[in-house]
């Protein structure tokens, strides 16, 4: 069973850092995408960004410029650095990993539990 770990969250002012962390662990094969989202109260889950297994990245609007994603292959580790917080980014965080278990396996996408995030004005 592969369980995602999230770390790193909490409460931040308005224009501070925070780095997100989430790491996989259990028997894996092999990693795909890796993403995050968040979801504020009240709000629909939303993407922030995503990498893949070739390091190429997507942001949405609302993170580029401020938000970095990266991965550690070796360690099954996906991170998100957040600078230049707003308000607006208050939300429970969420990792997702698209895994193969075997070389047999079908992927599938693994949650992280979330980390809350809280940036005050």
């Amino acid at each position: 069973q592969v369980q995602l770990v999230e770390s790193g969250g909490g409460l931040m002012q308005a224009g501070g850092s925070l780095r997100l962390s989430c790491a996989a662990s259990g028997s894996i094969f092999r990693i795909n995408d890796m993403g995050w989202y968040r979801q504020a109260p009240g709000k629909q889950r939303e993407l922030v960004a995503t990498i893949t297994s070739g390091d190429i990245t997507i942001y949405t609007d609302s993170a580029k410029g401020r938000f970095t994603i990266s991965r550690d292959n070796a360690k099954n580790t996906l991170y998100l650095q957040m600078n230049s917080l707003e308000p607006e980014d208050t939300a429970v965080y969420y990792c997702a990993m698209n895994i193969e278990l075997t070389l047999q396996s079908r992927p599938y996408d693994a949650w992280g539990q979330g980390t809350q995030v809280t940036v005050s004005s």
